[in-house]
Parts: structure tokens; sequence; C-alpha cells
């Protein structure tokens, strides 16, 4: 059996032949944890976990879940003058998996939430009306992201009608485990731990009760659970970062705060969310078919009989043309940034190319 102090981590003997020339160069292989500002919080395998502090400036927007070579510091007791130095990541490896939404900002830059993630947990919670087309939304997200999904309707102490809704979610989450679980009940969590990997994490609105289930699923109050408002017994806002915490029996199990946006950045979790409609659409006549007044459409034939809801259809196209807009921003900008190129390399070649006066061999 393969054996390394971080296997309880999610280290795998090919992330150990992988870091194998980092090893050799005196880095020490470690995994982010928490980052803030600049700074990380890596468990390094020293021989045994513990967590360090970590200047990630010289790498590119590492994200909680990144496997990491780090470079620590001389020993202490060197006699440095104002303060001991830093220990520094100096490499990000190459992630399997990456949780990655639309950023918050109007352009298509991309926002890694999570990295190296097996399993992603969906919290919705009971205590309301589920919003089928959200949860559309986070089942793409994280059909996108290469990982697991997993329907996790929380708060099952609140609700008296648990199995009927789980009867309406399932519908929008077809193939996907859709687990009703309470936190503070214990109920449905042995079912849940059995449906999560090595690297689960939790995504979901603020009041979800995704800290409470973190608490539930660590046996530990690792994080801080506010009181439910009476209005509407939603969870106030507690998690203002991303945070990984290890699980009793190893792997590990990433919090993130409440997204209050589910921006999609790519298109294959889409064709995965509504599967079904991408099924009938393979049926239809024509192959460019655009189910709108084309003869032989099995997409409108499904919606007249009522197989594919309309409010699914409506919110398929809804998504889809937020892909495209993702995509079309994007060409733009690749388009762009290889003009500015050619711009600065033309720019460049005129300014070696001496001025010439007259001829070369003047009399």
């Amino acid at each position: 059996m393969f054996a390394h102090p971080l296997v309880a981590y999610g280290w795998t003997a090919e992330l150990d032949e992988e870091f194998a020339p980092l090893a050799e160069a005196g880095l020490q292989a470690g995994r982010i944890t928490r980052v803030d500002r600049g700074r990380a919080d890596v468990v390094l395998a020293d021989p045994d976990p513990r967590v360090v502090r970590a200047d990630t400036r010289l790498v590119d927007g590492p994200c909680t879940g990144d496997w990491v070579a780090v470079d620590l510091p001389p020993a202490s007791g060197r006699g440095y003058p104002h303060a001991e130095p830093m220990a520094a990541v100096a490499a990000v490896l190459e992630r399997r998996t990456a949780i990655v939404r639309k950023g918050a900002s109007k352009n298509s830059e991309g926002q890694a939430l999570a990295a190296n993630v097996d399993t992603v947990l969906i919290a919705v919670s009971l205590a309301t009306d589920p919003d089928l087309g959200r949860i559309e939304r986070f089942l793409a997200l994280a059909h996108e992201s290469g990982a697991a999904p997993v329907v996790v309707l929380t708060k099952a102490d609140l609700a008296g009608d648990a199995e009927f809704v789980r009867e309406d979610v399932e519908r929008v989450a077809p193939g996907i485990p859709v687990l009703v679980v309470s936190a503070e009940a214990g109920t449905g969590l042995d079912v849940l731990r059995a449906c999560m990997g090595r690297t689960s994490v939790l995504i979901g609105q603020s009041g979800a009760g995704k800290s409470t289930l973190t608490n539930a699923l660590t046996g530990d109050q690792v994080m801080v659970v506010q009181q439910t408002r009476d209005s509407d017994q939603k969870g106030r806002h507690t998690t203002t970062t991303r945070e990984l915490f290890a699980l009793p029996g190893g792997g590990v199990l990433i919090d993130t705060p409440g997204l209050r946006s589910v921006g999609l950045y790519g298109g294959e979790g889409l064709q995965r969310a509504f599967g079904e409609i991408e099924e009938l659409a393979d049926r239809c006549r024509f192959p460019d078919c655009a189910h709108g007044t084309e003869p032989g459409c099995a997409v409108r034939a499904a919606l007249a009989d009522g197989t594919l809801a309309q409010r699914r259809w409506e919110s398929y196209l809804k998504l889809q043309r937020e892909n495209e807009w993702i995509a079309s921003r994007s060409d733009a900008r690749v388009a762009a940034d290889r003009e500015r190129l050619w711009k600065q390399r033309t720019k460049d070649a005129r300014g070696n190319i001496r001025p010439w006066h007259g001829s070369r061999n003047p009399r």
C-alpha cells in the first residue's frame, strides 16, 4: 500500500512521481488549505502533517485544494535583523479538476473556487422552496469541473415534505444522487459520507447550511454557525473564505462562502446537466435543427407532449446564451491580444531598422 504523510489529504502515487523533480530541488510537497491576500495556509509533510503560512506571489492564481511545492526558509535563530523569512509557494502542480465560475466582474475571466476535487456537494436548503433553475446552474458548474456532483438537501428537520421536494429535484438532476440530510439531527450523514470522494467541496447559496454540515462531517466545531432568521429560517452568511478540512478516517472537505451568482465558464457542463435535451436534439430530423418551426423536431414534440418541461427548456436556453456570450468574449480577447502582440512586434522591428542616407560606399 502506498504510504505518504499526506495520503489522508489526497496524496497519490501519481502525485509522488510528478513531484519527484521538485523534491530533488529541495522543495516540500503540500496542499493549500486556505488562500488570503497573497498568503496561503499550506499543510506539509514534515514528516508529519503541519500547516505553514506561505507567500503565494511567485505563482499565478493558486486556490484552495491546489497541490504545491513550498520553499521553506532556513531554520530560525540565524539572527535576522527585522523579521523571520516566510515560506513561499514555488510551483503549483497541474490540476486534475477545478471548480471555475465566471468572475464577478463583467469581463469573461474565470475564477477558480477549488482545485483537485472528486465530489461537488451542492447544498440546497429545505427550509424554503428550492430554486430549480439555480440547482441546474450548480449542476452545470459541477459537471464542467470534471468532478462528480451530488445534490444535498439540507435542514430536513425543518421540512415536512422533504421526499416530495427530492422528487422535484431529481427531475432536474437526472442520474445524480439527491440526498436528504439533517446535520442537526444527524440523519442521512452516513449515506452522504458514502457518496463523497477523497476531496469534496461544498457549494451553494448563503444560508444553505454548509457550515453546519461541515461541522457535522468533520466531527468538530471548525466553522462558526449563526442562528437562523425567524422570518425565513435561513442562516446568516458566516463563511468568508474557502477552507479545506481533514475528515475523520481520511479525505478532506472544502467549505466555500455562499455564491450569490453562479456564472458558468465553459460549455461541456451544460450539455451534461441537460443530457436529455441533448439526446432529444440528436433525434431531430435535421442535424442543424434550431428547434423552432422545423419539421421532425424531437425537442418541440417533447415540449408539446409534456415529456420535456417548458421551464427546463427555457433554463437550458438561458444558460446556453450565457455560454455563447462567454465564448464570444473569450474569442474577442484572444483576437485583441494577438493584434496587440503583432503591433508590438511591428513596432520593435521598425525600431531595429537603421535609416539609410544615400550610398553605403560614399566616395
